[in-house]
């Protein structure tokens, strides 16, 4: 199989970028591996990067039928996958903190969404709705004035952001609009997607544009 021009997920087949789709390979003990980084040596197969299909493909023994071969598919895969791309996000976050692409605190995070400086909002799980909704507020605010659509996460416990980002407490975080902030939006975005998205605020966001389209048909 030529993995670069068939990139098809072994549930749906349908083929869809790298970015769209996690690999998968067999280990030497016949057991199924996630290849997050896409980087693991020998034949792989290509699922749709979300929970439900990577269920689905070890539910029906879709994985044996890629490989043509008898494999052990882990019972946990599911949350397997789901730790491996948490671990890489951390990772990522961690990196770019000591880039200086990361501010942490409720006020520093709001003024990193209200100057379009901030690329994403992380929140932690225990994040009070109050703090959630000042940023919030923040967020819609900068959309309203022409910035950018700046959207928040909630995916990490405050101890694992914490530990990622070398601080304490840490409940409110934004990466910003630079290099190393662009390679974690792209491993959240990848990990909030497995998970099935956050379509609370995708409808938020959608929200405000209704507003800005109907208060331009009034003009």
């Amino acid at each position: 199989m030529d993995e670069m021009n068939d990139r098809t997920c072994i549930v749906t087949r349908r083929q869809a970028e790298a970015d769209e789709l996690i690999r998968f390979v067999v280990g030497p003990d016949s057991a199924v591996v996630p290849d997050i980084k896409r980087n693991l040596p020998g034949r792989g197969c290509w699922v749709t990067a979300d929970r439900l299909h990577i269920e689905k493909a070890a539910a029906k023994n879709l994985f044996a039928r890629a490989f043509k071969a008898q494999v052990t598919v882990p019972a946990d895969i599911g949350d397997m996958v789901d730790g491996l791309l948490s671990r890489y996000a951390l990772g990522m976050l961690g990196l770019a903190r000591k880039a200086g692409a990361v501010v942490l605190g409720a006020a520093k995070v709001e003024t990193a969404v209200r100057d379009g400086q901030a690329l994403l909002v992380l929140h932690a799980t225990e994040a009070s709705d109050d703090g959630v909704r000042k940023i919030s507020q923040a967020r819609r605010a900068t959309v309203h004035l022409g910035g950018p659509a700046i959207l928040a996460y909630k995916l990490f416990p405050e101890a694992e952001l914490s530990l990622a980002l070398g601080g304490t407490n840490v409940i409110h975080a934004a990466v910003l609009a630079q290099d190393a902030g662009l390679a974690v939006e792209k491993r959240v975005v990848a990990l909030d997607r497995y998970r099935g998205g956050t379509p609370n605020d995708l409808a938020m966001l959608a929200a405000v544009a209704d507003e800005d389209d109907a208060a331009e048909d009034m003009e």
